[in-house]
């Protein structure tokens, strides 16, 4: 990972994922046998968890695929990691004054084109401080 070109987003939005790309040949399934996507995807999941919760709205979507990932699905992690390496040294700070929570809600998305699912998927999550 030396020499690899820097991503500036962890996942592109016109990249569409879905199971339809998973390897349908002997061939395409045993080259995915040698990649490591379980394991990259762990590390992931790992650096969302302890530092980098920017990246979990990628991770989501590529872990959706473990099961059945294909060379499209490795390329959405590689651009992850790629990211996770161009961003290394920025990093959250904590202030000392008073945390002001604030949310926001996008109930249009469900007519976005943009969605990675058509089938009109809802994505939620909840934060507690």
């Amino acid at each position: 990972m030396e020499k690899i070109k820097r991503e500036f987003l962890p996942i592109r939005h016109v990249i569409k994922l879905s199971k339809k790309q998973s390897p349908k040949t002997n061939e395409e399934l045993k080259r995915m046998s040698n990649i490591p996507y379980a394991s990259a995807v762990g590390s992931i999941q790992y650096v969302v968890q302890c530092t980098r919760p920017d990246v979990a709205y990628a991770l989501s979507v590529t872990n959706r695929y473990q099961a059945c990932a294909s060379e499209a699905h490795w390329s959405a992690v590689k651009t992850i990691l790629k990211y996770l390496k161009r961003t290394k040294d920025i990093f959250l700070i904590y202030s000392g004054r008073e945390l002001i929570l604030e949310g926001y809600n996008d109930t249009s998305f469900q007519s976005d084109d943009a969605m990675p699912n058509p089938s009109r998927d809802s994505y939620s999550s909840i934060m507690v401080v």
